[in-house]
């Protein structure tokens, strides 16, 4: 199922990376980890009214893409968006 393959991204969410606690000190970011169980909730309730069972807490979670630690997938969704800004100069998306 689709959830299960995006899931494991949702968790770097809320993990703070550097860039971030200089924005938090600050204050011109939210604090991520205050936000998180509100956020839960609010996906409980959504997977609840699409009678989807909410994932496991101790799911793996990926980590590394705040900090540019990316799987090899990156480089052919890069190279395809830089393929259609050289085919189309000048165009805006």
């Amino acid at each position: 199922m689709a959830l299960e393959e995006v899931w494991p991204y949702t968790g770097e969410m809320f993990v703070i990376a550097d860039f971030e606690k200089d924005c938090r000190y600050k204050n011109i970011s939210v604090d991520l980890p205050e936000i998180q169980e509100d956020w839960q909730e609010k996906v409980k309730g959504v997977f609840e009214e699409a009678t989807l069972s909410y994932p496991d807490k101790n799911i793996w979670m990926h980590q590394g893409g705040k900090t540019g630690i990316h799987t090899e997938h990156l480089g052919y969704i890069l190279a395809e968006m830089q393929f259609l800004q050289r085919a189309y100069p000048g165009c805006e998306w």
